[in-house]
């Protein structure tokens, strides 16, 4: 219920990825690209007991890349919106 709330708002773009879509951009874990005013690039990785920030611009460009592919692979956000209202009629 809480997503769905925050999914609405105007300045929140959410979006779900399908289950059914196991070879997506993003099994291979969570990342954040962090774009600083001056086009500067940061790519800041975490995984199990080790986390690193790179600033190498091929590796933040990939990074980019990857989360554009993502998005693209991802339901759009109105989609998203009805799958989760959906499943919380199934509840």
């Amino acid at each position: 219920e809480h997503l769905l709330l925050v999914g609405q708002r105007r300045n929140v773009e959410l979006q779900v990825m399908p289950t059914d879509c196991e070879d997506n951009a993003g099994v291979n874990g969570p990342f954040t690209v962090v774009t600083r005013k001056d086009g500067k690039k940061f790519l800041y990785v975490e995984a199990q007991n080790t986390s690193s920030l790179t600033t190498d611009p091929e590796q933040t460009v990939l990074a980019a890349a990857r989360y554009g592919i993502i998005r693209s692979q991802a339901l759009a956000p109105r989609e998203s919106l009805a799958f989760i209202e959906k499943l919380l009629g199934e509840l």
